[in-house]
């Protein structure tokens, strides 16, 4: 967690997003280690497959790459997330 003045910002220990508003977290919980993005809507976290496939097709658009480069990128990133660490 990070403080900026009166904000308080956590990263989601899945993906690394940035997480400051109650609706970027995982089920609005403010608590919640991890994203809006890596979660369901309860706000448990998806399976590894849900999070790579999500992961890469964000990493395909937003950096123009294959998306054989984007699932080889991916994994890579997500080795380096406390969640994932273990994978």
């Amino acid at each position: 967690m990070i403080f900026l003045g009166v904000f308080m910002i956590s990263k989601c220990e899945s993906c690394g997003m940035p997480m400051k508003e109650p609706e970027e977290f995982g089920g609005q919980n403010t608590k919640n280690k991890y994203c809006v993005h890596c979660t369901k809507p309860d706000g448990m976290l998806k399976s590894y497959d849900e999070t790579l496939a999500g992961m890469s097709n964000f990493m395909a658009k937003t950096k123009n790459i294959t998306p054989e480069k984007a699932v080889e990128m991916a994994k890579a990133y997500m080795k380096t997330m406390p969640a994932w660490k273990n994978r």
